[in-house]
């Protein structure tokens, strides 16, 4: 294991582990990343994006303390898709964000796997609240960060002005 990957913790759920970001994730990531699957994250991105994303994904846990991680379910290494907390430079705040891979939909792993990264800040991090921004037609994400029990906060300030910003704030 690499320095980088020793920082970032392991949560596990009843299906699932989020672990840290390996090499071996990327053909998977990338080839999500530069489809039409990418289209609400701003997409579709070219090779060079796609392994930038994957970069500050992985580096903003050196760099902030918190991250990505790429899930995966107990004892099987396929990469299911991505979770975490992120800031890169032009986010007014961190963001909790998600996307899993097509053979993953519709199973509830993109909600296992953002509660417990949710819940993981909550617990380690000294944040009040984040946020997710989402793009307006992504009905899914929508439902998703819904189920999560954020809120919609018109107030807030987004690096996409049409982007709709979920709070999902501490719970008291």
């Amino acid at each position: 294991m690499n320095d980088i990957a020793a920082r970032i913790p392991v949560l596990s759920t009843d299906r699932l582990l989020l672990r840290a970001p390996a090499r071996a994730d990327f053909d998977a990531y990338a080839a999500t990343m530069m489809s039409d699957r990418a289209h609400f994250m701003g997409g579709p991105f070219d090779l060079r994006d796609a392994r930038a994303a994957f970069a500050i994904d992985t580096a903003s846990w050196v760099t902030e303390g918190f991250g990505c991680w790429s899930l995966t379910r107990h004892g099987d290494q396929t990469f299911l898709g991505s979770v975490g907390l992120t800031q890169p430079d032009n986010y007014p705040e961190p963001e909790l964000g998600w996307f899993v891979q097509p053979e993953a939909e519709g199973q509830g792993i993109a909600f296992e796997a953002a509660t417990a990264a949710r819940d993981w800040a909550f617990a380690t991090l000294t944040l009040d609240s984040f946020v997710s921004y989402i793009d307006p037609p992504n009905t899914r994400s929508r439902a998703l960060a819904e189920r999560l029990g954020a809120t919609i906060d018109p107030d807030a300030s987004r690096p996409d002005p049409g982007d709709v910003v979920y709070r999902h704030r501490r719970p008291d």
